[in-house]
């Protein structure tokens, strides 16, 4: 089948892209891994040390990050519908986390624990239609904002990607009522003609 030309469009673009180039260099999954090391690096959420949670974490560019900056001592605990091959630090667990079944096992993993900080980059399949599919990323990013009010600990971090537009403000809203500081960020891996735009929540009240 003849590709059209968007995607051909797209896929000249993705080849030419210099983080699609630095991740193949460097070794990481996805050319996403660059957004949160530079999140990281402007908002300081991962130590040593730390317990982490990573929601639609496939293929696993965020999780690699995580993992290596938590360490042998610190925990990456990831959850994806897709499959997801082994990353060092990380524990995966295959399955939709706002399932019964699957969300027990989660909490069966982190055995008692709270996770430190809770990261997000899910997105859903786009359909081209923009309002549907503005609606089915707002209802993913308030999943994982709904599973950070239920396992986090006091004080912990959230990070997720938002798109901007319907139901956006709304969000900004609902996460300063459970985060004492709440920024905007927009790194330089993520596309300039892109809607998205990364929440980093700090202070969680519990």
């Amino acid at each position: 089948m003849a590709r059209s030309r968007s995607s051909h469009r797209w896929m000249q673009q993705h080849v030419s892209d210099p983080f699609v180039k630095q991740a193949q260099k460097d070794g990481y999954r996805s050319r996403a891994s660059y957004k949160l090391i530079e999140l990281n690096e402007k908002d300081r959420l991962i130590r040593p040390g730390m317990r982490v949670m990573d929601l639609g974490a496939a293929p696993g560019g965020w999780s690699q990050v995580a993992g290596r900056l938590v360490g042998e001592k610190g925990r990456v605990l990831a959850t994806d519908i897709l499959p997801m091959d082994p990353v060092r630090n990380v524990e995966f667990i295959q399955g939709d986390f706002t399932e019964e079944s699957v969300f027990n096992r989660i909490l069966d993993a982190l055995g008692g624990e709270k996770p430190d900080l809770i990261m997000s980059d899910i997105s859903p399949n786009l359909s081209g239609i923009a309002s549907a599919d503005q609606a089915a990323s707002m209802y993913l990013v308030e999943l994982a904002l709904d599973m950070a009010r239920k396992v986090l600990k006091p004080g912990g971090g959230f990070v997720a990607k938002v798109f901007q537009g319907s139901g956006s403000d709304a969000y900004l809203k609902e996460l300063r009522s459970s985060f004492e500081k709440v920024s905007i960020r927009k790194p330089e891996a993520s596309r300039s003609r892109s809607r998205e735009i990364y929440v980093v929540a700090k202070g969680f009240r519990g």
